[in-house]
């Protein structure tokens, strides 16, 4: 057989590096194409920081296999796609899934490629043996890759699995799921009385923090605020993940929160560490309940930009129970507000002022005494906001209180960009 032109390693290779080019947009691409088709692996926010981790370390790579025609005997797999399949594992995200991703996302870049490959309109030889290189070097390294994380992804599920911890959040998701649960042996399997009054709270690190240090300082927290709080027992603290927790304060027959006193403690406490929490409620429908009230508290907690360290329901249910459509209660937010949902400093300002004279009852002393300035500031500021409304601070009242509580805890997520109106 003759020796193999250099041809086709040279048009694959400039190809790559010509894809290479739009690393950020191709990575990009192939990763939200992940989340719309694979809805078990949407939904988290800190999973899908990995995921992106994970696809531009692939990509990168296999676009370095392309360049430099490099061998794939003793190929590792990347970093984050290891750390990806624990957490999938962690999560009870079927495998699956986890392998779906890999074929789907290696279908997606070989899109970018093969339309590259096609833009260079090489000689047709030429060509298809460039493409015929790129298909089975893909293939190959695919088929590497998803073995690894494949066994990854077991060992992680068998750790997980045979911990005590999991054994009790096995028996939380049960309960969760609304299963019938007798609730003596409950009780006893999980350390804590389900008959009684419960606080659910959801406490995360934000950050890509993993490891047994993570969770310790989740339940450092969390049994802080239980004695702040004064509850009679400790905590059922449950680890979802190596970075998010959920728990369940036992408040007996209590049923009033401090909301200040436990936003201090979260607040002065461990850096990064968000708290959300749900209402106070009875019994294991109310172990539900409160639980239910803390991941909604989370998902408004998540859209925020800024976000808040801490979070409750209570304070922030009608937002908290809208913001699962983020476009809609942006365009809502628009209509109530008009011109006064523009995203720059003089309008929060103004916002800030109409939303404490709405809270106070439209009590100019009162609000000027909240903002520490002078009453006619608040007179010059309440008609400036009806000025750019439009319209009197009376009309949808119910309406512009709604919208400005949302703006409170979403910021620039439900504001307009200046200039917009």
């Amino acid at each position: 057989m003759g020796v193999e032109s250099p041809e086709p390693a040279r048009e694959l290779s400039v190809s790559a590096e010509n894809v290479e080019s739009r690393l950020a947009e191709v990575c990009r691409d192939v990763w939200e194409h992940l989340l719309v088709e694979i809805p078990q692996i949407s939904g988290d926010a800190v999973a899908e920081r990995i995921l992106l981790a994970s696809v531009q370390e692939n990509v990168a790579t296999l676009l370095h296999i392309f360049e430099n025609d490099i061998s794939l005997e003793n190929l590792e797999g990347p970093v984050a796609a290891h750390e990806y399949a624990r957490r999938l594992a962690q999560r009870d995200v079927p495998v699956t899934a986890l392998i779906r991703a890999y074929r789907i996302g290696h279908w997606r870049l070989l899109q970018w490629c093969l339309d590259e490959l096609a833009r260079r309109e090489a000689d047709a030889a030429v060509s298809a043996a460039a493409n015929r290189r790129m298909l089975k070097a893909s293939f190959g390294y695919i088929d590497s890759v998803t073995e690894r994380v494949i066994e990854v992804y077991h060992l992680e599920r068998e750790r997980w699995l045979l911990s005590r911890t999991a054994t009790r959040a096995a028996r939380v998701r049960d309960i969760l799921a609304g299963q019938e649960v007798d609730p003596g042996a409950a009780e006893a399997a999980l350390g804590y009385r389900l008959r009684q009054n419960h606080l659910g709270l959801v406490a995360w690190l934000p950050a890509l923090t993993r490891g047994e240090a993570a969770l310790a300082r989740l339940d450092r927290l969390i049994h802080k605020i239980a004695r702040e709080l004064d509850c009679p027992a400790g905590p059922l603290f449950i680890p979802r993940d190596e970075g998010l927790a959920w728990a369940w304060l036992p408040f007996a027959s209590h049923g009033e929160v401090s909301w200040e006193r436990l936003s201090r403690v979260v607040e002065g406490g461990e850096p990064s560490v968000q708290v959300c929490a749900g209402s106070v409620h009875r019994g294991i429908e109310g172990f539900r309940s409160t639980h239910r009230e803390a991941l909604r508290a989370q998902e408004l907690a998540a859209a925020a930009r800024p976000g808040h360290r801490f979070t409750a329901y209570p304070q922030v249910a009608p937002v908290a129970l809208m913001c699962r459509n983020l476009p809609d209660l942006r365009d809502w937010v628009g209509s109530v507000l008009g011109p006064l949902a523009a995203d720059d400093e003089q309008c929060a300002q103004v916002r800030e002022t109409l939303h404490d004279f709405l809270a106070t009852g439209c009590n100019y002393t009162a609000t000027a005494s909240s903002e520490i300035v002078h009453k006619n500031t608040v007179h010059y500021r309440i008609r400036k906001a009806e000025k750019i409304m439009g319209h009197s601070v009376q009309e949808r009242r119910t309406d512009l209180e709604v919208a400005l509580l949302a703006v409170r805890y979403l910021g620039s997520t439900v504001l307009q960009a200046s200039g917009r109106h």
